[in-house]
Formats: C-alpha cells, structure tokens, sequence
C-alpha cells in the first residue's frame, strides 16, 4: 500500500487513455451542436435584446428631447400669457380712465347746465321781483296820492294811474 500510494503520487497527472479522447470528441460534439442550434439563437436574442435596449435610450433621449420642447413652448406660453394679461389690464385701466374722463366732461357740462338754468331762473325771479316792486311801488304811490287827495278811485282810473306811473318809471333804471 505504500508502494502504490508512492507510485500514485508520481504517475503522471494526465495521462493519455481512451477516456480523455472520448471527453473530448463528446465535448466537441456538444459544441458543434450547441453552434447550431443553440448559439445563434443565444447570440441572435443578445443582438435583439441589445438593439431593444440602444432602441429604448434612443427613445428615451428622443421623448426628452421632445418634453423639453414642450416644456419650453409652455413657459413661452405661460410668459406670452403673462405679457397679454399685463396688456389685458393695461387697456382696461385706459378704458376705466377714459370712462371716467367721459363721466367728469359730461358731469362738468351737466353742471354748467344746471348753473346756466339757475341764473336763468334766478334772472326771472329777479324780474318778476321787479315787476312785483314796481307794482307794489305804483299801488303804494296810487294810495300815497289817495289819502293826499282823500278822494277814492275807482278801479279803472287807478289802472289808468299805475300804467302812467310805470311807463314814467320804466324810463328809469330799477335796481333792487
């Protein structure tokens, strides 16, 4: 036993028998079989696989692209919105000034037309507060003469003196 666990020890460690040849005509074998049939598909799924995934980024890289277009067009969008709300705002605000304008120009004329109807009113009153003090003026001269007289008048001579009197006074300037 010593003996041959010396010579185990120092026999070559491959050695050349029939075994190591059919391993190796069976390994080729299997090779050659898996080349054909099954490699290539292997080989032909990695490319398919591989050419899926470069498709994948492609598309990837080309979505991107495309959101960030989008998204650029949104803030020109959004900013061209901002611009038309300030326009927006700006020809309301001159709309509200004009409006107000019109209002105080017609409150303005309103005004000066009321003022003008005023003094118009105010000028009639006048005159009609002349015409009443001239008559009251012509009745109180009328009875003034009456007592210095002491005679009574009838009505239409006394008509006749107030017209007297009023033409005579109408040439002179009555002032209140």
């Amino acid at each position: 036993m010593y003996n041959a666990a010396i010579a185990a020890e120092f026999a070559p460690l491959i050695g050349f028998n029939w075994t190591l040849v059919m391993v190796f005509i069976t390994f080729l074998v299997l090779y050659l079989i898996l080349k054909k049939y099954f490699f290539e598909k292997v080989r032909a799924f990695m490319l398919a696989r591989e050419q899926k995934v470069k498709d994948s980024f492609d598309n990837a890289d080309s979505v991107n692209r495309v959101a960030e277009e989008k998204l650029s067009e949104y803030n020109a969008k959004l900013a061209n919105a901002e611009n038309e709300r300030r326009e927006i705002l700006k020809q309301a605000k001159q709309r509200g000034d004009e409006t107000a304008r019109e209002i105080i120009v017609q409150a303005e004329e309103r005004a000066s037309q009321l003022v003008a109807q005023a003094q118009n009113e105010i000028e009639r009153e006048r005159l009609h507060a002349l015409d009443e003090m001239q008559e009251q003026v012509a009745l109180l001269a009328i009875y003034a003469a009456e007592k210095i007289i002491e005679q009574k008048l009838d009505a239409a001579e006394q008509q006749t003196i107030i017209d007297g009197i009023i033409k005579q006074a109408g040439a002179k300037e009555w002032t209140i």
